[in-house]
């Protein structure tokens, strides 16, 4: 092997290098894959759906009602819908979300049965600086806001932009 040879290898080991730091750094920063487990976000998403997560947008534009998210609890990185923004009172009565006492449709719930949100006996939530209240779309089988709680947006690891797997039409 002479150093011609070397030199190559080098250049071309190093290009390989670059190449991964910067999929690392994309991956661990930028954008990153999500799966859906369980039943709390039917009927759009299914459990096993793979999703697109985007997670530098929260960086540069706030979070907005009835963005999908994925968030931190526990330990457990879930998958939910964002109804309720800092500085707001929701309630959520007769299946009807309220925000700030006037009524917010959810086109998206479908023909889905919801239950009123039982919130201990108040009427309705005020949402601090940074939390956001949040919810599956199957309100009635998801762990969520209802009942751990409000999040910070600390929590809010990204935005889920649109599903990757399994391809469907509907």
């Amino acid at each position: 092997m002479d150093f011609r040879d070397i030199k190559e290898f080098s250049i071309d080991a190093f290009k390989y290098f670059v190449m991964i730091v910067i999929i690392f750094l994309i991956v661990m920063y930028v954008v990153s894959v999500q799966q859906v487990v369980g039943p709390s976000m039917e009927p759009n998403y299914q459990s096993g759906d793979v999703m697109l997560l985007d997670k530098i947008k929260y960086r540069f534009f706030p979070i907005e009602r009835f963005d999908v998210v994925t968030l931190v609890h526990e330990e457990k990185y879930l998958i939910k819908r964002v109804i309720g923004l800092p500085g707001e009172a929701i309630r959520y009565q007769d299946n009807q979300l309220y925000v700030d006492g006037e009524v917010v449709e959810e086109s998206f719930l479908g023909d889905v049965t919801t239950d009123d949100f039982d919130l201990s006996m108040i009427d309705e939530v005020v949402i601090g600086e940074d939390e956001y209240f949040v919810v599956g779309d199957n309100r009635t089988n998801s762990q969520d806001s209802r009942h751990f709680g409000l999040v910070s947006k600390k929590d809010i690891v990204g935005k889920v932009e649109f599903r990757i797997w399994p391809f469907r039409t509907s």
